[in-house]
């Protein structure tokens, strides 16, 4: 089961609940959405003065983004803005927190989990590895970054690209007075938390500091505008393509034809060997772009073909000596 269509949500009103799992005790957090068969989900948490952690790892990718306060990681100090990506089986420094911060963690494979380790997993692709301030190190790109485009007036900072799936997390910004009279929608999942200001949109009302929403594919939203500005957090779990219209009741099921509909026009051979009965393998073989993916130890295990010892091998801790 897919997260169910969250939108708007505004987490401000929302009480924080306690943290009590291994690793997380001292902190507290909201749920904003959730996979209720994996455990994927996307939290806002509030770290308490005092907070601290031993070196460890998930076996989910995780993403963070501190919202207010300072977090200290191993040899680092992540302030506002600070984003990091860090891949399952990867393990990150002694985390402490000294006067309390706020972040979003996100667990984008399965449950929020933690295993005490100062070494990683023999399988962490650690390459993927990203930590900065995404406030005073990442570049603003204009909205055309995604093509179709929005209209004039959005910026995009692009924090984490996955090569293969095309999912992007971003940061993104409307200015003063922005406005777009068309409607859209995407063949991927999205979602957003607004940082600061409000934005409007036609289906769902106003957006404002706090606001959040999950919004699976094919769903329309649109015509949008923002009075005063707003910076958001961004995030999509495969390509992001623009499809406008100006029709407010099409329905999903019809906006899912219409793109079919679209990838039959320009890649008509493709769409053929997909529809057809007994040739539908959406992972295939090996290939030259990406010739490693079948074989990829996070995708074996996202498609559930790894072992049940592959999925959950803890990696070895280091044995203290004798003195």
């Amino acid at each position: 089961m897919a997260r169910p269509h969250i939108e708007p949500y505004v987490e401000l009103d929302a009480p924080y609940k306690k943290f009590d799992i291994a690793g997380f005790k001292g902190s507290h957090y909201k749920v904003l959405s959730l996979d209720v068969d994996s455990g994927a989900c996307t939290l806002k948490v509030r770290f308490d003065g005092g907070y601290k952690r031993k070196p460890g790892l998930s076996y989910s990718d995780m993403e963070i983004f501190v919202l207010n306060g300072i977090i200290k990681v191993g040899k680092e100090t992540w302030r506002e803005g600070h984003y990091a990506f860090i891949p399952a089986g990867m393990h990150i420094g002694a985390i402490s927190v000294g006067r309390g911060a706020e972040a979003l963690v996100m667990f984008n494979d399965s449950e929020p989990s933690y295993y005490e380790s100062d070494r990683n997993h023999q399988l962490a692709l650690t390459d993927a590895f990203k930590s900065f301030n995404s406030y005073v190190d990442a570049p603003w790109g204009p909205g055309n970054l995604v093509s179709p485009s929005v209209a004039t007036g959005v910026g995009i900072k692009v924090l984490h690209y996955d090569v293969l799936t095309q999912a992007i997390t971003f940061l993104y910004y409307m200015s003063p007075e922005f406005m777009q009279n068309n409607i859209s929608y995407h063949d991927c999942a999205e979602e957003s938390y607004h940082i600061w200001g409000t934005s409007w949109m036609m289906q769902f009302g106003d957006l404002p500091t706090g606001g959040y929403f999950w919004r699976p594919p094919y769903i329309d939203h649109g015509a949008f505008r923002s009075k005063l500005g707003c910076i958001a957090f961004g995030r999509t779990d495969s390509k992001l393509h623009n499809y406008f219209h100006f029709n407010p009741w099409s329905t999903p099921d019809e906006n899912k034809l219409r793109a079919a509909a679209h990838l039959y026009r320009q890649r008509p051979q493709l769409y053929d060997w997909v529809a057809s009965e007994g040739h539908n393998h959406p992972h295939g073989p090996p290939d030259h772009e990406h010739p490693h993916y079948h074989d990829d130890a996070q995708v074996r295990h996202l498609h559930g073909r790894a072992p049940a010892a592959e999925r959950h091998q803890a990696p070895p801790r280091k044995r203290k000596r004798r003195r």
